[in-house]
C-alpha cells in the first residue's frame, strides 16, 4: 500500500511519485500510454502530469493530445474520483499568456478534452509578465469558487512574481498556490534552491519538480561521446548534460550509489529528488511499461545519509 502524501495546504492526496504526461501522443502512442498509466496505477500512483500545450512544439504533434488520452483512459478505466489530474495553462497555440479571459477559455477546454468536470490542480504554465498577479490569481480563484478547480499552483515563475502572487491571495482571501513545480533535480539545483525552496517553505507549499530524470539523462542512458536515438539526445535535453564535466561526476556518483544499493539508477535519482526539502513528489515519465518499476520504486527507496552526501557532494 503506497503511502499517499497530502499536497501542501491543499485537500489533495498524492503518491510520492507524479507520473508525467508529456510524452503521451508523443513518444508514446496511444495504446502504449494507456499500458504505462494502467502499469502506474497498478503500482498505486495516483497523481498525473499534463498540460494543455503538450506536445506541439515538436514536429507532428498538435496540443493537447496529453490531455485527451489522459481524459479517455480515465473514462475506460472508470477511475477518476481515484486520480489526481494536473494539468496547465497559458502555452497552448491558441490560448496563449494569462490573461483572465484566457484562462478560462482554456479551462473550459482542457476540462473537454480531460473529459472531467473538475481540475484537480491547475497550474500556470509559464508566467505572464504582461499580465498583474492580482489578474492571474483573481481568474484562478473564480475558477475554484465555480467548482471547475480544486486548488491551483504554479510553474515556471521568479521569486517575485511567486511572493507577490502568495501575498495578493493571503492579503485578499483568494485561492493561493498550494504547490510550485520548478525544474529541479541532481543536474539542475540552483534554479530552486537558490531563491525559490525558501519562499515555498515560508508559505507551506508543495514542490512537485519536472525534469526529475533531466530528461532522462540521470537514467544512465545517455552518455559522453555516445550516440542514442532518442528525440530527447540533443543540446537542452538529456544529451546536452553528457558532455558537460557537472554531469558525468553526477552520473558516476549515482551510478556508485545505484550499484552498491543494486537499484535502478533512475529509481537512485528520484528517491534523491523525494528526500529534498520541501519536495512532495517528482516528476518522470515513461514511453514503455519496463521503465515504470523504476519510477514507482521511490514508494519504497529511503537513501542514507551517507548516500545522501555522496550525491550532495557531486551534484553541488
Amino acid at each position: 500500500m503506497v503511502a499517499l502524501r497530502t499536497l501542501g495546504s491543499s485537500d489533495l492526496a498524492v503518491s510520492p511519485l507524479c507520473l508525467g504526461g508529456n510524452v503521451f501522443g508523443w513518444t508514446a502512442d496511444e495504446p502504449a500510454s494507456f499500458a504505462v498509466l494502467d502499469a502506474y496505477a497498478e503500482a498505486g500512483g495516483n497523481f498525473l502530469d499534463t498540460s494543455d500545450s503538450y506536445m506541439y512544439h515538436f514536429p507532428g504533434n498538435e496540443a493537447g493530445q496529453s490531455e485527451t488520452i489522459i481524459g479517455k483512459w480515465l473514462a475506460s478505466r472508470g477511475n477518476r474520483d481515484g486520480v489526481v489530474v494536473a494539468t496547465k495553462v497559458g502555452d497552448h497555440p491558441q490560448f496563449k499568456g494569462l490573461a483572465p479571459a484566457n484562462i478560462k477559455a482554456a479551462a473550459e477546454e482542457s476540462l473537454r478534452r480531460l473529459g472531467v468536470d473538475r481540475i484537480d490542480l491547475y497550474y500556470t504554465h509559464f508566467d505572464d509578465e504582461s499580465v498583474p498577479v492580482e489578474d492571474i490569481v483573481t481568474a484562478l480563484d473564480e475558477l475554484v469558487k465555480e467548482g471547475k478547480v480544486r486548488a491551483i499552483a504554479a510553474s515556471n515563475i521568479s521569486p517575485e512574481r511567486l511572493t507577490a502572487s502568495l501575498e495578493f491571495s493571503d492579503r485578499e482571501g483568494l485561492a493561493k498556490y498550494v504547490a510550485l513545480q520548478p525544474q529541479y533535480n541532481l543536474v539542475a539545483r540552483d534554479g530552486y534552491e537558490s531563491e525559490k525552496r525558501a519562499i515555498v517553505q515560508r508559505h507551506g507549499l508543495a514542490c512537485v519538480p519536472y525534469f526529475g530524470l533531466a530528461s532522462g539523462f540521470l537514467t544512465g542512458k545517455y552518455r559522453p561521446g555516445e550516440q542514442v536515438d532518442n528525440v530527447r539526445n540533443l543540446p537542452g535535453l538529456a544529451g546536452g548534460y553528457a558532455d558537460t564535466e557537472h554531469g558525468v561526476k553526477v552520473l558516476a556518483a549515482l551510478e556508485e550509489v545505484a550499484k552498491a544499493r543494486g537499484a535502478e539508477m533512475a529509481t537512485v535519482a528520484l528517491a534523491w529528488l523525494a528526500q529534498q526539502p520541501t519536495v512532495t513528489a517528482p516528476i518522470a515519465s515513461a514511453r514503455t511499461v519496463e521503465q515504470v518499476p523504476a519510477l514507482v520504486a521511490i514508494h519504497e527507496v529511503r537513501l542514507s545519509d551517507d548516500e545522501l552526501r555522496i550525491l550532495d557532494a557531486a551534484s553541488a
